[in-house]
């Protein structure tokens, strides 16, 4: 099996790994494929609570499609196909299409995050960087669209107006200015980045994990939507999370009892 993108459980949190370093971790079809695997695992793994993902090295944390792989056609599809993947909800070249997790996703930014990695970056819910990490869609200049969300994540995380100026320069930015338009959470010193992500992670593991999924699934469910529609599913996802095993009765029990809750399955 390649390892190209590898993956490991320590402790509730899902580490994953584009392990790629010498091409500055881009992906390549076998590896959008680990990546998708990996994605999966972690969705599907109740024991897995808080996925970590980050670039070998300290180099680059993804500067997307490996361009190699490109120049002999990657990109190219056939109309056929290309209907087929979307009526099957399967990523085209962005390998998180159809891919919906409402776990907690935390992106470690090692260095240069681009085109298709700053599209993994915007799929998850936390971006910390590194000190010397850069950002930009650096494909503006060999002619290849963003595919993996980055046209629908990026302007919810930054505003649009600042999605359209980075879409259409393509320019680099460093990690202050990410900070600042809230690209990025925290910035981190380069060496201590994946220790803090492990904490962090480690922080949110603490807590019961059913709540934090139905808010989350409510909230990304709820974009796009008008407030009415929104309101109905945050309804839904509450009154699920009442009737799963482990009821926030006991939470609230514990509260008022000032004890610890007995969770029989992590608050899911």
């Amino acid at each position: 099996m390649s390892d190209k993108a590898v993956y490991e459980k320590r402790n509730h949190v899902f580490y994953i790994t584009i392990n790629r370093p010498r091409v500055l971790n881009c992906v390549d079809s076998e590896t959008a494929d680990l990546l998708a695997d990996a994605w999966r695992t972690f969705r599907d793994d109740d024991d897995a609570f808080v996925a970590v993902i980050t670039g070998a090295g300290d180099k680059a944390f993804c500067t997307g499609a490996d361009l190699k792989q490109a120049a002999q056609g990657w990109l190219d599809i056939s109309e056929d196909r290309f209907r087929v993947q979307l009526q099957n909800l399967e990523g085209y070249l962005g390998y998180t299409l159809g891919l919906d997790i409402y776990k907690p996703m935390i992106a470690a930014v090692n260095g240069y995050c681009l085109a298709g990695g700053l599209e993994i970056a915007c799929m998850c819910d936390i971006r910390l960087a590194a000190d010397h990490a850069q950002f930009g869609i650096l494909n503006r200049r060999w002619n290849i669209g963003l595919g993996d969300g980055g046209t629908q994540r990026l302007w919810r995380i930054v505003g649009l107006g600042r999605a359209l100026e980075l879409i259409i320069t393509g320019r680099l930015i460093d990690v202050e200015e990410a900070l600042r338009i809230g690209l990025v959470n925290e910035v981190v010193p380069k060496d201590g980045l994946i220790a803090r992500a492990t904490q962090l992670a480690e922080q949110i593991c603490q807590f019961p994990q059913g709540a934090i999924r139905s808010d989350k699934e409510a909230l990304i469910r709820g974009i796009g939507r008008p407030l009415a529609e929104g309101l109905q599913i945050e309804a839904e996802t509450f009154r699920t999370l009442a009737f799963r095993g482990d009821s926030p009765t006991e939470g609230a029990r514990s509260f008022i009892e000032k004890r610890r809750p007995q969770w029989k399955r992590h608050g899911l």
